[in-house]
């Protein structure tokens, strides 16, 4: 027998040794591995080649293992055991012991806090969830894993060593209280003559509300500011200031308060979230468990607040 050199060898080939030995023909390994017979023969073939051997001889319509082929079977197994152990990704993460702290920066939306950390606790029930709010090095702290996931504005510029998933684009609305004044007579003039909530975000959209208004030439009042989403429904109904906002900002509270959904008398900006991640972690156990939960709690919120929006109905600005 000639000498084998190693590199040389496909490891590929040795996965079609072993079906073939387990099946005991071309047709049978081709099924198995969803290969075309000819393409069996043909690893067949350049195995005979290269190991100098038969390895497998058809013999009265069956096929017959060499006797090197015997031997060879035996030491391949383990190696291909061993190569499979060697790529599966390590499962370090089990929910249901882990004592770990997950880092999150979402918005300050307590609805989708509260669903996030519903179902982390009723999966793992020793897990912490640390919430932290968007600022100047959230992208930084995410890159040195500090935080493990985030969710803002899909138009910044998203530095390297992140990965994200962008969301489609958010409508805004008109948010006011019910038995409102401007809802007699919807209009462009009712809508600035009545003060605005806004919402004090860093490193928002490229393009805000206010920065669409200066493109018209129109201001608005501000009447407040705030910097957490959960107090923005209740302000709205205490009070006659309008909030321009994503329906998944508000969510459950748009029927809580009884607010009235208004149509923008006109044409806002949409909105984009993004949530990202480290790249680096992206595919360990833990950064997978705890995105799929967030992300799922922000899917099922958007389409809870969306359904609210159609209960409550859209009024339309006058003609």
């Amino acid at each position: 027998m000639k000498e084998i050199q190693l590199h040389r060898i496909d490891l590929n080939l040795l996965v079609v040794f072993e079906v073939l030995m387990d099946k005991g023909s071309v047709a049978a390994a081709a099924k198995a591995l969803n290969k075309t017979p000819s393409a069996i023969s043909h690893a067949l073939g350049r195995m005979r080649e290269q190991l100098d051997d038969p390895l497998m001889v058809n013999v009265g319509g069956k096929m017959k293992p060499s006797p090197f082929a015997l031997r060879l079977i035996d030491d391949v197994r383990p190696i291909l055991r061993s190569v499979e152990k060697a790529v599966q990704p390590f499962d370090e993460f089990d929910p249901a012991t882990s004592h770990r702290i997950f880092r999150i920066s979402v918005p300050s939306v307590s609805a989708l806090i509260t669903k996030t950390t519903t179902r982390v606790h009723a999966l793992a029930p020793n897990v912490g969830l640390e919430w932290v709010p968007f600022g100047a090095t959230t992208f930084t702290d995410v890159v040195g894993e500090k935080i493990d996931i985030g969710l803002h504005s899909a138009d910044i510029p998203l530095p390297s060593g992140l990965l994200d998933e962008v969301q489609l684009p958010l409508k805004r609305y008109v948010f006011a209280r019910n038995g409102h004044a401007a809802l007699e007579n919807w209009t462009k003039e009712a809508w600035l003559h009545w003060p605005h909530i806004t919402v004090g975000m860093s490193h928002g959209a490229p393009e805000t509300v206010s920065e669409r208004m200066a493109k018209y030439g129109i201001e608005r009042s501000i009447g407040a500011t705030v910097t957490d989403f959960s107090g923005i429904a209740p302000l709205i109904a205490g009070t006659n200031m309008l909030s321009n906002q994503v329906a998944v900002m508000l969510g459950s509270d748009i029927e809580t308060y009884n607010l009235r959904v208004l149509e923008p008398p006109v044409k806002l900006p949409d909105f984009r979230f993004r949530f990202f991640w480290n790249e680096r972690l992206s595919n360990t156990a833990a950064s997978r468990w705890i995105r799929a939960i967030v992300i799922e709690a922000f899917h099922e919120l958007m389409q809870e607040a969306q359904m609210s929006v159609s209960r409550q109905g859209v009024l339309k600005p006058a003609s």
